[in-house]
């Protein structure tokens, strides 16, 4: 097969893209890598592939759309360096099909055009960019309301997409609230822990006993555990405290 052939069959599907640089994807995986939805949680347990699945989008997007711009955002600089990392590795797997112009710690530069940035979740840090192609938000959970609330009109002019991937941190903040509450404007994709092969049982029942019940089942079976645990009344407590209806008092 021709170079010209391999790079519109990369283009016209991102997983082979995956498959070129050794990444053959879960069913959920290519899911997520063939979606145009405009906005999509990605529930999943630890790993089960979501950052790594999430850096060949951002690399597709980067190497096939000129002049795009991928903006990744996490909880903490640290994580957010991992992530870039992951996407400057897969462009460097392909052997560089566009060269690239500049790069740093938190920015790739290629000569498409396209820009990567990668940065910690802080509203004073992502509120200067714009018309965003792919938004990246890792370790959802943990970014807080302030910074998702700052970053989602990028995406209004561009008509960009919005990828947010995480393990849940307790029944809270925006994350929780866009599972539960985010009717039809999100796609959900939800990957336990048991449902990767590449995860042992054994090891799954090791992680239970040292972890506990709580942070096993945030951590490997994907769910919104109550914050009692660190809270004086727990969460079914407070909401029987309250209603919908509205009574009406004479005057």
């Amino acid at each position: 097969m021709s170079r010209l052939a391999v790079d519109i069959a990369r283009c016209l599907d991102p997983v082979e893209l995956a498959r070129a640089v050794g990444m053959e994807p879960d069913p959920p995986q290519a899911d997520v890598l063939r979606s145009d939805h405009p906005r999509i949680l990605w529930n999943g347990a630890r790993q089960t592939g979501k950052s790594a699945t999430c850096s060949v989008k951002a690399a597709h997007v980067a190497l096939f759309e000129p002049g795009s711009l991928t903006l990744c955002i996490s909880a903490s600089q640290r994580q957010a360096g991992e992530l870039f990392k992951k996407i400057v590795s897969v462009v460097k797997a392909l052997d560089r099909p566009v060269a690239s112009d500049a790069e740093s710690a938190t920015t790739l530069v290629l000569a498409n055009g396209s820009r990567v940035v990668s940065l910690p979740g802080s509203e004073a840090t992502v509120r200067s960019y714009s018309a965003v192609r792919l938004l990246l938000v890792d370790e959802a959970a943990r970014v807080d309301d302030a910074t998702i609330a700052s970053v989602r009109p990028m995406l209004a002019v561009s008509g960009g997409q919005l990828i947010a991937l995480s393990t849940p941190a307790g029944r809270r903040g925006w994350w929780h609230a866009a599972w539960e509450d985010g009717g039809s404007v999100y796609q959900r994709y939800m990957v336990k822990a048991e449902n990767c092969s590449r995860i042992s049982a054994e090891f799954l029942a090791e992680e239970r006993l040292a972890l506990g019940e709580w942070t096993y089942k945030s951590e490997y079976e994907c769910s919104f555990e109550s914050c009692a645990a660190a809270a004086v009344f727990r969460d079914e407590d407070i909401e029987a405290m309250f209603r919908q209806e509205v009574e009406i008092w004479p005057v």
